[in-house]
């Protein structure tokens, strides 16, 4: 008897058809976030998929899942220059434990070059633009060495997250991407770190639930939304990188 497939498999067509990755995306949502990234390696090859690493608590849970699926997979962090020095040293520890070079993406221009062309702490002044030069360019330009990604989006993060899929087309990038942890739940993702005894970033201890550049992230209050302490201020709740499907 001829076995069923453990999970769909896209054609070379399919892979561009919204449809058919919403199909799957169902097929796919209850499956373990490692079987998801195995999924998405089997499918494109490991070499047309990377792994989108902030070294947040989700991503370091993504990274270890798919280093055990594969440990060949590209890894890649966005250095906006901005990041705490806690990021820098969980990076650090993370690259010694795995013995895995993580890839540096950064932006076509310096701070000082930025400053020089648009303004000193344009962060404070024009924080879209200064997301859209220092993290969504570089991806962009990055990503086109693939042909699809993994990010640690939940849909528990924010309303804007709300309908992320475990399998969706990216209209933005035009590319497969990969939220294996989706449905996953924040005690999940910390259970999972610490069965795993993973290194994480010890600001997450102190009140840090979401943490990005440092001139925009401010503790979190009790009561307060997870992300509220990022790009605090100001209306702005996305950095770019992620437009989800809405409902």
């Amino acid at each position: 008897m001829i076995q069923p497939r453990k999970w769909p498999i896209l054609t070379e067509e399919e892979k561009k058809d919204e449809q058919k990755i919403k199909v799957v995306a169902a097929r796919m949502r209850d499956k373990h976030p490692q079987d998801i990234i195995r999924w998405g390696i089997e499918q494109l090859g490991v070499s047309s998929l990377a792994l989108a690493c902030s070294f947040g608590c989700e991503d370091i849970a993504l990274l270890d899942m798919a280093l055990k699926v594969n440990p060949d997979l590209d890894i890649f962090y966005l250095d906006t220059d901005l990041h705490f020095k806690e990021t820098y040293e969980v990076r650090d520890r993370l690259s010694g434990k795995y013995q895995k070079q993580f890839i540096r993406v950064s932006p076509d221009l310096t701070l000082e070059e930025q400053a020089v062309k648009y303004g000193e702490k344009l962060w404070k002044k024009d924080p879209n633009l200064c997301c859209n030069l220092r993290k969504v360019e570089p991806l962009k330009k990055y990503l086109r060495n693939y042909q699809g990604w993994i990010t640690g989006i939940r849909r528990e993060q924010a309303p804007t997250r709300a309908h992320a899929e475990v399998v969706e087309w990216d209209q933005g990038f035009q590319l497969i991407k990969l939220n294996p942890l989706a449905f996953w739940n924040s005690k999940q993702v910390w259970n999972y770190i610490f069965k795993n005894q993973l290194p994480y970033n010890p600001l997450h201890d102190h009140r840090y639930p979401s943490i990005g550049c440092e001139p925009c992230t401010r503790p979190v209050l009790p009561g307060e939304d997870p992300r509220a302490g990022r790009w605090s201020g100001t209306d702005k709740i996305e950095c770019g990188l992620h437009n989800s499907p809405v409902s």
